[in-house]
């Protein structure tokens, strides 16, 4: 960490007022962020030694906050590439039975590079398949992330409903729940880091209601609130699983886990595509939030999540580009684009703005990870969680505003990505972990479960 000063950018803060400067300045103190503003930075500011960059022809944004990931699942893209969620994991069940800690390892270092290279600065993980023999593939996330240098918040996920029992994953795939509860509890004691500006926080993310018992939902909520930890779980992605809980539990998903105890303001949701309007009303009163992942939604063709009406009602939204064997292309300023799109063709062209889009992956993301008070935005006194992208090169030349530039135009190439102050990204290249070193482990960990 050093002090950093971007001069000449055009700012887009995320503050309460939503400010934005036509050429402005971010001075930038170790971790934190010291001025933000107009035009060059104040003289009053001590900068002795800073390193100054000339940011002209850039647009500065908080870093992006991705809200839901499967890194393992970069070592199995490109797999049931036409089938729907059930046909999809029916498929990819007995592949990551197979995986183990070196496989982890390959996969996330490059899902976490390259969620880097797309402006992503904090990032979650639900992983919840622990193979018998697979070694600590939690840790290895753990040490992907530090390794790269994103802000990590994984999850220790579970499945603990097998397809003997009436669930969908194999029995080979699924934890008892006494293994499962002392193994959550191990990795938020080794892990969890409650201190302000953390770079690292476990939450605890039973998997769905298709693979998850309902004792095992209820005990993983008691743990969670036990040790001041939030909540995450895949819910109402797609009609099949509309139809499970009606057929299982007699009831839709969201009343499901609201008979659990499960809706509240420590609890995010992957997906939320599929919810009623009694159901988008109780999600907002509990103030449950919901992270939207549009292009695996496209992907798997499980619909259109309601972004609209659930802004509208005053539900926490936030972006993520979920697993990568679910959306190759795993970038998360994609997933701003793609959602202003989905939003569109579903609602038409007032539905959602380029910069509410960016607000969801940013101070929205932000919001679901419980972090709002440190990052999402830019302003002094928050951590030093910054995207600076170019948009004065040949794909984004002549476009007049450069939030259009950034959020509807090509991806642009990342000038600089700072995490807590620290260079990640330069010039589009990762500056934390050797790229082609990177791929190579990706290539690798998908050669070994295949």
């Amino acid at each position: 960490m050093t002090s950093v000063l971007l001069n000449g950018c055009y700012v887009v803060t995320m503050d309460g007022d939503r400010a934005e400067h036509g050429s402005g300045h971010i001075a930038i103190d170790g971790n934190k962020i010291t001025s933000v503003g107009p035009g060059p930075a104040p003289a009053e500011l001590d900068l002795a030694g800073a390193r100054v960059v000339d940011a002209a022809g850039c647009i500065a944004t908080p870093g992006l906050v991705n809200t839901h990931h499967h890194l393992y699942q970069w070592a199995t893209r490109g797999m049931a590439v036409d089938s729907t969620l059930f046909g999809w994991l029916t498929e990819l069940y007995p592949v990551w039975a197979r995986i183990d800690e070196q496989v982890v390892a390959g996969a996330a270092t490059a899902a976490l590079a390259w969620l880097a290279r797309t402006g992503c600065t904090t990032t979650t993980d639900h992983h919840y398949v622990f193979p018998r023999r697979g070694g600590d593939v939690l840790g290895a996330t753990v040490a992907a992330a530090r390794a790269v240098g994103l802000r990590f918040h994984p999850t220790r996920g579970s499945m603990d409903l097998g397809r003997s029992a009436g669930g969908l994953p194999p029995d080979e795939a699924v934890e008892d729940i006494d293994t499962i509860l002392a193994a959550t509890a191990d990795a938020i004691s080794a892990f969890h880091d409650p201190e302000p500006g953390s770079m690292l926080r476990v939450g605890v993310a039973p998997c769905s209601p298709f693979s998850v018992t309902g004792e095992l939902m209820r005990a993983a909520a008691s743990l969670a609130r036990d040790h001041g930890v939030r909540l995450h779980t895949h819910l109402a992605e797609t009609v099949d699983e509309d139809e499970f809980c009606a057929r299982r539990f007699g009831c839709t998903p969201v009343e499901y886990l609201d008979s659990l105890d499960w809706l509240a303001d420590d609890v995010w949701l992957a997906h939320g595509v599929h919810l009623d309007d009694a159901a988008i009303a109780r999600l907002a009163a509990t103030g449950t939030g919901v992270a939207h992942c549009p292009s695996s939604n496209a992907r798997l063709g499980a619909g259109i999540c309601r972004t609209a009406d659930l802004l509208a009602a005053g539900v926490p939204v936030g972006l993520g580009v979920d697993g990568a064997a679910s959306n190759e292309e795993s970038s998360l300023i994609g997933e701003v684009r793609q959602a202003v799109l989905m939003a569109r063709a579903a609602g038409g062209p007032q539905a959602l703005s380029g910069r509410r889009s960016l607000e969801l992956a940013t101070l929205g993301g932000a919001r679901l990870l419980g972090r709002a008070d440190e990052i999402g935005s830019l302003e002094a006194g928050k951590l030093a969680d910054v995207a600076l992208w170019r948009v004065d090169g040949f794909p984004q030349a002549g476009v007049t505003d450069p939030v259009a530039a950034l959020v509807l135009g090509a991806r642009p190439p990342l000038e600089l990505l700072l995490v807590n102050g620290s260079v990640v990204v330069e010039r589009d290249v990762v500056q934390t972990v050797d790229e082609r070193a990177a791929a190579a482990g990706a290539r690798a960990a998908a050669a070994a479960v295949r």
